[in-house]
This record gives structure tokens, C-alpha cells and sequence, in this order.
């Protein structure tokens, strides 16, 4: 029986920005107290005029006060960089194991986890200190064997390695972080600073309730998303020694031994993506105001043309987000999680046009012309011819017989 452990709660908390090795730039604190959690920027940080979440939590001298919802009295930017889904299963089942009472947690606590090893270019002090080791070899099939473990709740004495790999990862679906070196072909363990030749890449393990072939699908539907034109971060099929193939991705909030702030669309405009009400009409008006570029309309459409298409309807604010570089220029960020998706109430996340449960091209048509495209109809055109060789592009990356005819079935009741 695990011994019971009392942890004393953290209440302040530094936020820095470490776009660099070696290098941070302190933002501002947090601090808890019984009536809420606060922020206060930094007056050497407002002097650089770099903002990092510039629709909810402005620069300046005031002292915020974080709202009870949608993130549980955190801000959104900081909201962002707890770990969710799969990540969140791993460090709550890691601190159960360690005699640590979950009602104890704090989201203070929770950012101290995170440390300097989550997602972006945000980091938290004081950090957990626990350290592990890089450049042990990854043995994928071993990993997804412990997944599937966690996931039907027995525990592991992997868990540990499993944390490393995957603790501060978003979203539901089991995933690790990686370094990977394409000349070699070879995986290990890594989070921060890896050795010569190894990039930072996401791989991904199937969830309970996927299809045998998510990986495959993933693939195919990658392949698919860069033919119409959506930006998308170079991406592969890891092979494990059974021959099963696991979906994997270069991050794009990493480049070489830099980080890169990321904020997700949830984050940015306090869109609870549980509930939400957000329309591709107000991510294009995010984008536009971000990117201060006409060409963020056409961007955001082809994306929502895309997911319309091809059945993507777990298309919500935490599968946007938007990047931006040590100088303060943001970008919407290359697309991410595009895959076949009912989600789990059948009508897509985000909102066409105020349309969501089918949505056709009319609803799309309807969105362009709001926003004056007149390359519009040209756009979705493009988006739904590449789409209609579904068949083609599943073939070619080993989608099975099964899921290739369930998936064109539902493809082609799109209008």
C-alpha cells in the first residue's frame, strides 16, 4: 500500500519566456491566494513590448485576476501549457503512485510539473525537480503495449519512462515527445536539448476507441491536407519491430535548439473547447488581427473547407494555434490533428458559418463572402477536388479495405 505523502501547496510562481539555450527572459509571476490566482507582468518585460497572449492578458501594469471559467481560474496562455488528456492521466497516476493526494494539486503546482519541459517557449520557477536522462533508444511496440496498460487502468512500472516521454503532451490521444535523427532512423528519449542531429518530434499511439489503422489514416489525410495547400509540419510512419506503424510529426514549437511560444485559439480568445461556441468566422478574425495579413482569411477557410471535406469534426479551438518568435511576430501555426473524426457529438467543434451539424459548401461560400475572398469559391473548389481522391491517397498509405470504404461513404454525404 502506497504511503500517504502531505504536499505543501506552491503560491507563486515566475513566468519566463526561453526562446534560447540558456537563455530566459522573465515575464511576470503568478500568485494563489484563498480568493483567486493573479498575474503581474514584469516592468522589464513591458519595456520589450512583446506580448504573449494579446487578446486576453494584455501588457501591463495592473494586476490581472483570472476568471473562475473556462480554465479554472488560470489564464488562458498558461492554461495552455498544462498537460491535457493523456498527459494529465500520466501525471495524476504518477503522483498517486508516489502517495500524493490529487486533491492536494494545485494548477500552480500543475505549472511547476511542467517546468521548463512543456510545449512553447513558456517556462515556470520554481520547477519540479526531477531530471531524467536523454538518449535512450525508444522502443515503440514496448511503449505502446504500456499505453494501452494505462489506458484500461493497470498500473506500470513503466510509468516513469512514460511521464519522460509523454508528460506535459496535449491532448487525448497517448503521445510522446521525441528526438529523432532522420539519417539514422533512430529514436530516443528527449525533451529540451538533444544531441547533434536529432530533431524534436511527436509520435502518437492509438487510443481505445480508434481504428486499428488511425496511424495509416493520419498519414493519408497529412498527404491530403499539403496537396490543398495547408501548411503542415513534415511528418512520417514509425515502424516498430512487429512491422505496426505509429503516426509521428516534427513539432513546430521547436527549431534546432530554440523554442517557439505557442498559444492555442482556445487560449487566446477564453474558448472553453468543451462547450464552445467559436465559428472559423472568428478564428479568421483572430488570424487577421495576429498576422495583420489579408492572407490569414484564406489560410483559416482551406483549413475549415479541409475539415468539412473530409468528415474532421473534432475541429476544435485547442486543434488552432497560433506561434510566435522571439521578436513578437505571431503566425497561425501549421495544422495539426487533421484525421477522420465524428467527435463525440457528432456535429463539428467549430461552427461553419453558425452551422454545425452539416455543413456543406454553401456554409463555406457563406463564410468567404463575409470576409470578401474573392478567390473564395476557387479555394473550397480546390480543397474538395484533392479530397475527392481519398481513395487514392488511403492506398497509398496502407489505409485497410474497412476503414477506406466507411470513410469515402461518409466523405461523399458532405454537399
Amino acid at each position: 500500500m502506497t504511503k500517504h505523502v502531505e504536499m505543501q501547496q506552491i503560491e507563486k510562481i515566475i513566468v519566463s519566456l526561453n526562446f534560447e539555450e540558456n537563455s530566459e527572459i522573465e515575464v511576470g509571476e503568478i500568485i494563489s491566494d484563498k480568493k483567486g490566482i493573479y498575474f503581474k507582468f514584469y516592468k522589464s518585460f513591458i519595456e520589450t513590448g512583446i506580448e504573449i497572449s494579446p487578446l486576453k492578458l494584455k501588457l501591463s501594469k495592473e494586476i490581472y485576476q483570472a476568471d473562475p471559467l473556462p480554465f479554472d481560474r488560470l489564464f488562458g496562455v498558461f492554461s495552455d501549457s498544462l498537460p491535457d488528456g493523456w498527459g494529465k492521466l500520466l501525471v495524476d497516476r504518477r503522483l498517486i503512485s508516489k502517495g500524493i493526494n490529487l486533491n492536494q494539486i494545485s494548477n500552480l503546482d500543475r505549472l511547476s510539473f511542467v517546468g521548463s519541459n512543456g510545449s512553447g517557449a513558456l517556462i515556470y520557477r520554481p520547477e519540479f525537480e526531477e531530471k531524467y536522462a536523454i538518449g535512450k533508444s525508444v522502443e515503440l511496440d514496448e511503449i505502446s503495449k504500456e499505453v494501452n496498460g494505462i489506458l484500461e487502468g493497470s498500473s506500470s512500472d513503466f510509468i516513469e519512462d512514460l511521464y519522460s516521454l509523454g508528460g506535459s503532451s496535449g491532448g487525448a490521444r497517448p503521445k510522446i515527445m521525441v528526438g529523432y535523427n532522420s539519417l539514422t532512423d533512430h529514436v530516443i528519449y528527449g525533451s529540451n536539448n538533444l544531441p547533434e542531429g536529432y530533431e524534436h518530434w511527436i509520435i502518437k499511439f492509438p487510443a481505445s476507441i480508434d481504428r486499428i489503422d488511425i496511424a495509416n489514416i493520419e498519414f493519408a489525410y497529412y498527404k491530403m491536407a499539403i496537396a490543398t495547400g495547408i501548411e503542415m509540419n513534415e511528418s512520417k510512419l514509425f515502424e516498430g519491430k512487429s512491422g505496426r506503424v505509429y503516426f509521428g510529426t516534427k513539432r513546430f514549437d521547436r527549431s534546432k535548439k530554440s523554442r517557439i511560444h505557442m498559444h492555442s485559439a482556445a487560449g487566446l480568445m477564453n474558448d472553453n473547447f468543451r462547450l464552445s461556441t467559436l465559428d472559423y468566422g472568428h478564428l479568421m478574425d483572430c488570424a487577421f488581427i495576429l498576422e495583420k495579413d489579408v492572407r490569414a482569411y484564406d489560410k483559416i477557410l482551406t483549413l475549415a473547407a479541409f475539415n468539412v471535406f473530409s468528415n474532421n469534426r473534432d475541429d476544435h479551438s485547442k486543434n488552432f494555434s497560433f506561434l510566435m518568435e522571439s521578436k513578437g511576430f505571431w503566425k497561425f501555426a501549421p495544422a495539426y490533428d487533421l484525421t477522420f473524426s465524428s467527435s463525440s457529438h457528432g456535429m463539428h467543434s467549430t461552427m461553419i458559418a453558425g452551422e454545425s451539424k452539416q455543413p456543406s459548401t454553401s456554409d463555406l461560400i457563406k463564410l468567404a463572402k463575409h470576409f470578401r475572398l474573392n478567390d473564395g469559391g476557387k479555394l473550397i473548389k480546390n480543397v474538395k477536388d484533392v479530397l475527392s481522391n481519398w481513395d487514392v491517397f488511403a492506398k497509398e498509405a496502407n489505409v485497410e479495405t474497412a476503414s477506406l470504404k466507411i470513410i469515402s461513404e461518409a466523405n461523399r454525404k458532405v454537399k
